[in-house]
């Protein structure tokens, strides 16, 4: 859910926006080119995923990103790096004997 949640650019930017601390929802609107509904629709994703909370305060929604759903992302790219790094370093010693064979 966090993956879908952050596959979108309008969700990602709301995300980065949130990164700077907390924002009520027509700050979080304001730089975007579109309507109120379609914010609120976008943040109702992120909070479904667990990324971002929200409270009212009289007629004010404020929301903030809970940064240890990040945790997830970045649990899936230090896997994702770590597989990459050992097929380099296979790679990188397959060329390392191959160049030794062509040598003698």
């Amino acid at each position: 859910m966090v993956f879908h949640a952050l596959s979108d650019p309008t969700r990602r930017r709301i995300v980065e926006q949130l990164g700077s601390g907390q924002a009520s929802v027509s700050k979080l609107a304001a730089p975007l080119p579109m309507s109120m509904p379609a914010v609120v629709q976008h943040l109702q994703v992120l909070e479904a995923s667990g990324l971002v909370e929200s409270h009212k305060v009289g007629r004010v929604r404020t929301c903030r990103l809970v940064v240890k759903r990040l945790d997830t992302v970045q649990d899936w790219i230090d896997q994702r790096r770590a597989a990459w790094e050992r097929r380099l370093d296979r790679l990188g010693d397959y060329l390392a004997t191959e160049t030794t064979k062509k040598e003698k």
